[in-house]
């Protein structure tokens, strides 16, 4: 549900701006509302988890995540719906760090690939049911059924919670919440991705523009500085002292950089240029997330077995190759030429995903798993958001926003796709420079421990 969210969006972008009568920048933070405030609050929901039970916090975040979905379908302006994905946003950072600490603290770690990759690949089915879904529900009822969805779904999992979830907590030592951090991150965070949206409008030299990016520098270096002071700090800075975790979080930062971008201009390409029905667009990305859905186990188990670093360097290098293949698309592209970028995008992001998570979360003491996944987890939703704004304000130095004309589009399209080719190409360098290998033998100790 969480993923279906990150996605649903998408191919309803168009009726949303029809129906609440919308700008281009009002259509962006209707998704990186969203993204940006699961991505700020992840750490804190990470730690909530690990300090008052990784159950609690999960089922909390699902009461807030289905109200939160309530409000989204029933909202009738475009403030009332971005400020109500700003909620499912917090609901979301809530649940998700609990998602996969709780996997981390259940299963040994020579079985925690496998069982990350499986839970990679079922967050992919959303990828591949949520624009079918979104398409489907926009063209034949109305696109506040996307959210709607969400309500039997919310309930039916805080029913399953209770059933089948153990709890468990960090017991380690003395824990509280980082207010100082929470605020400097958040501050910090927010600034730049507003300042990045507006430069669309603005241009990069306008004085609110560079006034927010200055914010930004300001509040992150605080939280940086602030984090290496604290007694119990949000965010244990220690954790990045070992290489395979700082690197298997920065690529990650990318992938979420270059590709969140990508799933959102696509579908505004495959309907805005290709005149495609929003169930048309949705249903042009499941040969992509079939395949990861299929891919993303195996290679996770694999992982166990050679290591992360072996699947994640062919894994980025095919990701770059799609999103190539994706700026080669133009007016005149059909379902044929978008295929091989799908199918090579499917492999390279299920080869690369699963086993970027296991090197993190095998990289980090489980006592410390609610904090290592909101970190993992943050890096996707933060470099998204990031990367989503970026992408659109390079796109807009071709285009007028207002009113962009399709061959506008497609220029600014295709620059903003290989611009994202490169980021990502930053990844299979920091991949197979820095991933090491996980020690296993100290977490099955720690394991048996507890």
């Amino acid at each position: 549900m969480i993923m279906l969210d990150n996605t649903v969006v998408n191919v309803a972008l168009p009726s949303i701006r029809d129906d609440l009568g919308i700008s281009i920048s009002e259509l962006e933070w209707v998704v990186n509302g969203y993204a940006l405030t699961f991505g700020v609050l992840l750490l804190t929901g990470g730690k909530l988890a690990d300090l008052l039970g990784r159950r609690r916090i999960f089922m909390l975040g699902l009461v807030v995540f289905t109200a939160s979905s309530l409000a989204c379908g029933l909202a009738g302006s475009a403030g009332m719906l971005i400020g109500a994905r700003v909620v499912q946003g917090v609901g979301a950072a809530l649940m998700n760090p609990a998602t996969l600490s709780i996997i981390t603290a259940t299963f040994p770690p020579r079985q925690r690939g496998m069982a990350i990759g499986i839970w990679a690949g079922v967050s992919a089915l959303a990828l591949a049911i949520g624009p079918l879904v979104g398409g489907i529900l926009t063209e034949h009822i109305d696109w506040s059924w996307i959210f709607f969805i969400n309500i039997p779904i919310g309930i039916a999992g805080l029913a399953a919670a209770r059933i089948f979830i153990d709890e468990s907590r960090d017991t380690s030592h003395e824990q509280r919440l980082d207010l100082p951090g929470l605020v400097t991150s958040g501050v910090g965070l927010f600034a730049l991705t507003f300042g990045l949206i507006e430069s669309n409008e603005r241009g990069w030299g306008d004085p609110l523009v560079l006034g927010l990016f200055a914010v930004a520098a300001l509040f992150l270096a605080a939280f940086v500085l602030l984090e290496r002071h604290q007694r119990l700090p949000m965010l244990d800075l220690s954790l990045f002292r070992n290489s395979t975790f700082a690197a298997a979080n920065a690529v990650m930062l990318l992938v979420g950089f270059a590709m969140f971008g990508t799933f959102f201009f696509v579908s505004i390409y495959m309907q805005s240029v290709l005149d495609y029905s929003p169930v048309q667009a949705g249903a042009i990305f499941l040969p992509m997330t079939c395949l990861i859905i299929l891919v993303a186990p195996a290679a996770g188990r694999l992982s166990d077995r050679v290591g992360p670093r072996a699947l994640m360097v062919p894994g980025l290098a095919l990701i770059t190759v799609s999103l190539v293949l994706f700026s080669l698309l133009d007016q005149s592209s059909n379902f044929w030429d978008v295929l091989p970028a799908l199918v090579v995008g499917g492999l390279g992001m299920a080869m690369a995903m699963a086993p970027t998570t296991s090197a993190a979360m095998g990289s980090v003491p489980i006592d410390k798993a609610g904090v290592g996944s909101a970190v993992i987890n943050s890096m996707r939703q933060v470099g998204g958001a990031v990367g989503l704004a970026l992408i659109g304000a390079i796109m807009a130095t071709r285009f007028d926003p207002a009113s962009p004309r399709p061959d506008e589009y497609v220029e600014g399209f295709q620059l903003g796709l290989r611009v994202a080719a490169a980021i990502a190409a930053v990844g299979i360098l920091v991949a197979a420079l820095w991933v090491g290998k996980v020690r296993h033998e100290a977490h099955e100790a720690a394991v048996e421990t507890a």
